[in-house]
Order: structure tokens, then C-alpha cells, then sequence
């Protein structure tokens, strides 16, 4: 009988959850610090966003609208940059380098000063990311980038000022991932595969959202979560939060 561990599929599994550990023991001040800016926001009747362009939306995707989690995060989208719906799917590559995109849609977004928002971008290099965490802390928001902060060592940033990501937040979660995004290689196949950088930042995503949540419930603030709507109960407990946080709630609209 093959070992789990020697096969690709495990070789992966103990790639990401290494990674897992790492940002775990790693990254613990960080999302501490990350969480408890959330709440502050939340009780002090602010919004809260999250941004991320390609594969890195991804994750705050995940964060948006779901079960288990706070109904108040908001997807601030960046209109060709979401994913690969977008057609070609190279554009939305291609639309990360342009400079002047994250600024129109700062300037058309409700997003206000004391706000919070997540950026997420695993090279942090591109001019999409750096430019929306220049703008919205010139604008007043609180940022927290979600990145990669070794390829700041190791790549050339894509932006004018020669900055990444990580220069322009105020809480900043490093994800680790390796330079390439792919944790494995093997014989008779020609490029690294198999990227981990969704599960680690997704995984990262949720435990700033935990640690927010327990922050407001030691403070005696109600939790705004979302229930599942496939439970019994579900879609009557939504209506209610849905209802009494709608000032704060953008994706309805």
C-alpha cells in the first residue's frame, strides 16, 4: 500500500498544512492586531471591505455574504478584476498594472474615512493593490494587507513609486507563500504546481474574522453573523441582520 504522504495529493496536503503552521504560529500578533481594528470599526458603527484582484479575490470573496460570517464585510469590486469570468481572462491580468483604476473606484465607493479595508494580493507588487491602499489611507480607511511580503525581496514592484503592498497598511498579514505560488515539482513535469496561496489566505481571512468576533462579544457588542440559510431558521435570523445593519451593507444594493 502507497504512503498518503508519497503520493502528489499528499506531498500537497503536507505542503499547505506546513504553511498553515507556519502563518499560524507565525502571523498570530498580526492577526490579533488585524481582528481587533475590525472590531473596532464594527462597534464604532463603521464599514468594513474587502478587496483583492485575480486568484486573490478569491478569498475575500470568501469572506462576503456566507454563513459563519460578518454581515457587514463588503466586496469593494474593481469592475474586469474579479476572476476568470471576465473575458479574456488575461485582461484581468492586465488590468492589475493600470494605473488610475483604484483611485476612480475608491472616489465611487461608500467607503469613508475610519472605515476598514482588506487587501488582499499575494505579490503585492502589482499597481492595482499599492495604489488602492495609497488612496484609501489618503482617504482616511484603516488597511489591512493580506500579502507575501517576500516578494518584496525578490520581485521588482510593477508600481511608479517602487512600493508594494506592504508599504501602505496598517496591520500587515503575511501569507508566506513562496515566490511562484506552487508548492510541488516532479518528473516529467516541466513547471512547479499545484499553488496553495487560496488556502492559506482563505484560512488566514477567516481567523481575522473569528478573532473579530470574539473581540466584540468580549466587549458585550452583538455579533452580526450570518446563519446558514439551509438550516431551519436561517433565512427569518438573516432578514433580522440584514435589516438592522442595511447602512452598513452594500451588497443588496
Amino acid at each position: 500500500m502507497t504512503n498518503a504522504s508519497d503520493s502528489l495529493a499528499g506531498q500537497f496536503f503536507d505542503s499547505a498544512i506546513g504553511l498553515l503552521q507556519q502563518v499560524r504560529d507565525g502571523e498570530a500578533h498580526s492577526v490579533a492586531a488585524a481582528g481587533t481594528m475590525i472590531a473596532d470599526t464594527v462597534e464604532a458603527g463603521g464599514r468594513l471591505f474587502a478587496f483583492g484582484a485575480g486568484h486573490s479575490s478569491l478569498p475575500a470573496q470568501d469572506v462576503v455574504y456566507r454563513a459563519g460570517g460578518l454581515a457587514l464585510m463588503n466586496l469593494l469590486v474593481v469592475p474586469g478584476t474579479l476572476g476568470v469570468d471576465v473575458m479574456p481572462a488575461t485582461l484581468g491580468s492586465a488590468l492589475e498594472r493600470v494605473d488610475g483604476l483604484a483611485g476612480a473606484v475608491l472616489d465611487s465607493s461608500p467607503a469613508q474615512p475610519g472605515d476598514v479595508l482588506v487587501i488582499i494580493s499575494m505579490s503585492g507588487r502589482n499597481a492595482l493593490p499599492v495604489e488602492m491602499a495609497m488612496n484609501a489611507r489618503a482617504l482616511g480607511l484603516k488597511v489591512i494587507g493580506v500579502t507575501s511580503t517576500v516578494f518584496a525581496t525578490e520581485t521588482k514592484s510593477r508600481h511608479t513609486s517602487g512600493t508594494y503592498l506592504k508599504d501602505h497598511c496598517d496591520v500587515v498579514i503575511d501569507s508566506r507563500i513562496p515566490i511562484g505560488d506552487a508548492e510541488l515539482t516532479a518528473e516529467g513535469i516541466d513547471a512547479p504546481f499545484a499553488p496553495a496561496s487560496t488556502v492559506v489566505t482563505s484560512a488566514l481571512m477567516q481567523a481575522t474574522m473569528a478573532t473579530a468576533a470574539g473581540e466584540l462579544a468580549k466587549r458585550g457588542v452583538e455579533v452580526p453573523l450570518l446563519r446558514s440559510g439551509n438550516v431551519d431558521g436561517g433565512h427569518e435570523w438573516n432578514g433580522r441582520v440584514l435589516k438592522e445593519y442595511g447602512d452598513r451593507i452594500f451588497y443588496r444594493h
